[in-house]
């Protein structure tokens, strides 16, 4: 993928620019690498024609001639984002789902993300044009890895969704939208086992990824079809669910998760199933954790990035989940239980935000929030950068290129004030988010799309 310099921006990119030099030293700062060591203080990062050429202390760093100096005290820096469960579209209401093509790329680049999976597609033309432009220089946003319409069954709750239902079509619809630039599929609730097969095997046969919201079909079966990935922790998970048909999504499943004993083999033996196929999961605590009572809410900048009305919307459904008083604390508390047990039973962790639900997760602030609910669950903070980074690197096959601050790699980076590893409060705190080493400036970012989420 071609480095995207300063001088092949839009003059409309342009702006949103900081940092433009080709030779940059980004100097004295906090370092947490991705590689999930400890944080190191007192170090210096310099970037050359986008790529990072030296990582060392800064007095062995020294003072660099020709370099724009970024000074980084009181600062910390990481690698930008790579977050494997995104979308272009939000909630609109009644199953429908607005593409938000011009508010939400550049939301998650003021978020630090500097690249994404979108995590399925009601608009497929529409996400990859918007991938177009972003790597052609015309608008600021991520480099992305696009998803093809979702593979689901028959009678799936949003219309925009295909109804696949044979292995034939499955093929189909794989080679169909290989052939218009997709790199990945989603699986859905509702799609049966035969088809699901046909459609994994055809994307393999591309060199193309498959992960799946599932219901119909559990963890285990989706592992032995060979699923590359899984969604939403165990939140979609029906491997417990008493009475659990063969193809067919069954009620229940979370009053199965707050009967399991996480001890038991019932759930450790499924783990290390997924742990042997080499499945990876992706945590989305984003789109769940405002179940449970007693929850931050959304920032002031994300609900000032929504049209008023959605606001008003969003803050009201808020409001009655917590004077509803449900299952919810306990469902959080054990949807972390889980991934954390996946995690260290030597799983490839993932992470994304998923921007739909009741509609409180927007883009860029929930990413930041992401790193903090991974903390919460118990991950150290350079666990948490690493899973965010490096982790989705891997799974995308992309970590020779991104994921850690490392020489030789792309100066994808993302500059915080504050130390997050002594107040994760400093996720919110994006200064700067170098990507393909422009440094582009996170407060005018998120400011230019303030009103605009729901409609644009």
């Amino acid at each position: 993928m071609p480095r995207a310099r300063f001088e092949d921006l839009s003059a409309d990119v342009q702006a949103f620019v900081s940092v433009s030099a080709p030779h940059v030293l980004v100097r004295d700062v906090r370092l947490i690498d991705g590689t999930g060591a400890p944080a190191r203080d007192g170090m210096s990062v310099e970037i050359v024609d986008g790529r990072i050429v030296r990582v060392g202390p800064t007095e062995d760093v020294g003072v660099v001639a020709g370099a724009e100096v970024v000074e980084g005290e009181g600062h910390t820096l990481m690698p930008g984002l790579v977050m494997l469960h995104e979308h272009l579209f939000y909630p609109s209401g009644m199953a429908r789902y607005n593409t938000n093509e011009h508010s939400f790329p550049p939301l998650y680049l003021a978020g630090g993300v500097t690249t994404m999976r979108t995590g399925g597609s009601v608009d497929t033309y529409t996400d990859l044009r918007v991938r177009q432009h972003i790597e052609e220089g015309r608008i600021p946003g991520p480099h992305m890895d696009v998803t093809g319409p979702y593979l689901e069954g028959a009678n799936g709750f949003v219309r925009a969704m295909p109804q696949l239902t044979t292995p034939e079509q499955a093929r189909a619809h794989v080679d169909f939208w290989m052939d218009q630039g997709v790199t990945s599929f989603k699986a859905y609730n509702l799609i049966d086992r035969v088809t699901l097969r046909a459609a994994i095997e055809a994307a393999h046969a591309r060199g193309a990824k498959v992960t799946g919201h599932l219901c119909s079909i559990t963890y285990r079966e989706a592992a032995d079809l060979g699923i590359d990935n899984l969604e939403h922790g165990f939140f979609a998970a029906t491997d417990w669910v008493s009475g659990k048909e063969p193809d067919v999504c069954p009620r229940g499943a979370s009053a199965s998760y707050l009967s399991l004993d996480l001890s038991s083999p019932a759930f450790t033996d499924v783990v290390d199933h997924l742990v042997e196929k080499g499945v990876a999961i992706t945590s989305t605590l984003t789109v769940v954790e405002r179940r449970a009572p007693g929850r931050e809410p959304p920032p002031q900048g994300a609900r000032e990035a929504m049209l008023p009305q959605f606001e008003d919307r969003v803050m009201a459904g808020l409001e009655r989940a917590e004077r509803a008083g449900s299952q919810g604390g306990a469902l959080l508390a054990t949807y972390m239980a889980m991934e954390k047990a996946f995690y260290d039973a030597g799983g490839r962790l993932v992470v994304g935000t998923d921007p739909t639900g009741a509609g409180d997760v927007v883009p860029g602030y929930a990413n930041q929030r992401a790193l903090q609910l991974l903390v919460e669950m118990g991950l150290t903070v350079e666990q948490a950068v690493e899973v965010a980074t490096r982790n989705g690197a891997v799974y995308l096959g992309r970590d020779s290129e991104i994921g850690t601050v490392e020489e030789g790699k792309r100066a994808d980076l993302v500059l915080l004030r504050g130390d997050p590893t002594t107040d994760v409060g400093a996720f919110r705190n994006t200064v700067l988010v170098f990507k393909d080493g422009v440094g582009f400036d996170s407060a005018r970012l998120f400011d230019s799309v303030k009103g605009w989420v729901g409609v644009r």
